[in-house]
């Protein structure tokens, strides 16, 4: 397979995900807008509006400014307009090997989405963007063959997933203005999954051991790692008697394991600095997978001879 056409279905993996992932979380502000006080809304959205654009806070940041910057900015990548702007641009690169129901999935939802009507960010347009993102998801799963191309979409949206639940989380973890944790529980659409594992027992530390260490909970950060560490081995299945040649499986295990054989009361004890540390090693990740399967050429430049 070309690099290109794997770089793309990579980061298609990842836009489609990305959008799911803000729209569960931009919703779940609007909804704490609406039942909360003011100042502890403006609290949540300067917080959340730091996490997922890299800006800091600010004394008082609105929800339309979040509504702008994570729905509906067309130069962020992190919105969700501009996920669908890119994930489109990226299955038209690779549209030789993305199933033609998977093209015309997101095709159509880069049309639809700027038809919604007025971007007020109502619970329209994300519901909407969250069923759309999934839709396609179960496309690819289901019309593509299960070969190396199917794996870099699966590594993208996985990563993406493991980096969006550890920022969703980090939210819950914050000093002053944290969204709540039944709310972070809700952004990652796990309610009926905690209470059925828990047993209807709900606390603070339960939901935040769920979300981080559950293996069977598809949007826990557990699950999202050891998806990402089985797409790269099926990618480049590792034969050696000795350490790893592929340095992103290495640096996944190297996560995934000091998440997964800590005591859990010594992860959750430790959350803020945890989840830093997988949004680091998820980058770390990426750069590793771009260095060995998305190699830039040196670009040969013309010299006239010298006489």
């Amino acid at each position: 397979m070309l690099s290109r056409i794997a770089e793309s279905l990579f980061w298609i993996g990842r836009y489609i995900e990305r959008v799911d992932g803000t729209a569960r979380l931009v919703d779940v502000v609007r909804l704490e807008q609406l039942e909360g006080t003011y100042g502890s809304a403006d609290e949540s959205v300067g917080h959340v509006l730091s996490v997922l654009g890299g800006e800091p806070p600010a004394e008082h940041v609105s929800y339309a400014q979040l509504r702008e910057r994570l729905v509906f900015d067309a130069t962020n990548l992190s919105s969700i307009t501009g996920s669908w702007n890119a994930a489109r641009d990226n299955a038209r690169r690779a549209r030789e090997t993305v199933s033609t129901d998977l093209w015309e999935a997101i095709n159509t939802a880069w049309l639809r989405w700027g038809r919604l009507g007025p971007p007020d960010g109502t619970a329209r347009h994300l519901a909407w963007a969250r069923e759309r993102a999934i839709l396609v998801a179960g496309i690819a799963d289901s019309t593509m063959s299960h070969d190396d191309a199917w794996d870099f979409l699966v590594l993208g949206r996985y990563l993406e997933r493991a980096d969006m639940t550890a920022r969703i989380i980090s939210t819950g973890t914050l000093p002053v203005g944290a969204l709540s944790w039944q709310s972070v529980l809700s952004s990652c659409g796990g309610n009926q999954a905690f209470m059925r594992s828990a047993s209807g027992l709900f606390t603070d530390r339960a939901v935040a051991t769920f979300l981080v260490l559950n293996r069977e909970f598809p949007r826990s950060v557990m699950f999202a790692l050891m998806q990402s560490e089985a797409a790269l081995k099926r990618l480049e299945p590792e034969f050696g008697a000795i350490g790893f040649r592929n340095e992103a499986i290495r640096l996944l295990g190297r996560i995934r394991t000091s998440l997964e054989y800590r005591l859990p009361d010594n992860v959750i004890n430790e959350l803020p600095q945890q989840m830093s540390r997988v949004q680091q090693m998820v980058t770390a990740v990426s750069d590793a997978v771009a260095a060995r399967y998305f190699p830039r050429a040196t670009e040969e430049t013309w010299m006239e001879e010298i006489r």
